[in-house]
């Protein structure tokens, strides 16, 4: 057993019905980069104000998401460029249950991001159902879409004791660029996202600041598909996260 899930092991559990409140569909979303050290020392902090998901015995659950974008790949330029109004589209799969969802997430001016989405068996984008979906949801055309990059990670799931807001802690991230061909494992890497309903009070903000671990940008799809190979792709506002990123993995 890793050092991680020994600490898991000692935060009380709470369930998928528990959590069923917390569900955060519009939020407002902080992410904060750091690496496997660090993220002992939180835990260790986090016993007396946080519940971790517990699903089947499972706390450090692995999901895969595959991206599609247009084939001009309008989807990240529009987040390169710096513009808030911004959409993705990406197929995530639970791999404990098998459970799979085509999903789209939009984040408006203010901040505010939205996700809608629904149950699927596959990403054949085919399918009526969800062309109607996107069709709805999605300001691009389904057609010009293409499977662009897909990730591999573990997700440990916390919920403060006032259910006002959820942590979610992803490591062991690996891409796999679909265009390009190219695979990078991002090692020690840890991806942090605090989610929650306006600026209730967040217990967590304050372990952070302790431990020196700022805010920090980070879309999955965006930064691993300016780090697996797209050569043809503007990276220019990603250059310092580029770097930063970069030194936690080496």
């Amino acid at each position: 057993m890793s050092k991680i899930d020994e600490l898991l092991t000692t935060l009380d559990p709470i369930t998928l019905q528990q959590m069923s409140s917390v569900k955060l569909m519009n939020r407002t979303d902080t992410k904060f980069v750091t690496n496997l050290q660090k993220l002992e020392r939180l835990l260790e902090m986090a016993q007396q104000d946080y519940y971790v998901q517990d699903i089947d015995g499972g706390r450090n659950l692995e999901y895969d998401t595959t991206y599609f974008d247009t084939r001009q790949f309008d989807m990240y330029t529009t987040h390169q460029h710096g513009h808030t109004n911004r959409q993705k589209i990406r197929f995530r799969t639970y791999c404990v249950s098998g459970l799979q969802f085509m999903e789209v997430k939009t984040k408006n001016n203010h901040g505010r991001t939205k996700k809608k989405r629904i149950e699927v068996g596959d990403m054949d984008l085919g399918d009526e159902t969800k062309r109607q979906f996107l069709g709805e949801h999605l300001r691009y055309d389904v057609d010009t879409l293409v499977p662009a990059l897909n990730n591999h990670f573990s997700r440990i799931t916390l919920v403060n004791k006032g259910k006002t807001e959820r942590l979610t802690i992803d490591s062991s991230l690996r891409f796999n660029n679909l265009q390009s061909g190219e695979q990078l494992d991002m090692g020690p890497l840890v991806i942090i996202e605090l989610k929650r309903d306006g600026l209730v009070f967040s217990p967590v903000l304050e372990m952070l600041r302790q431990l020196r671990i700022q805010p920090h940008g980070f879309s999955k799809y965006c930064m691993g598909s300016a780090l697996t190979g797209q050569d043809h792709l503007p990276v220019n506002r990603f250059k310092r996260k580029l770097i930063e990123v970069n030194k936690l993995i080496k």
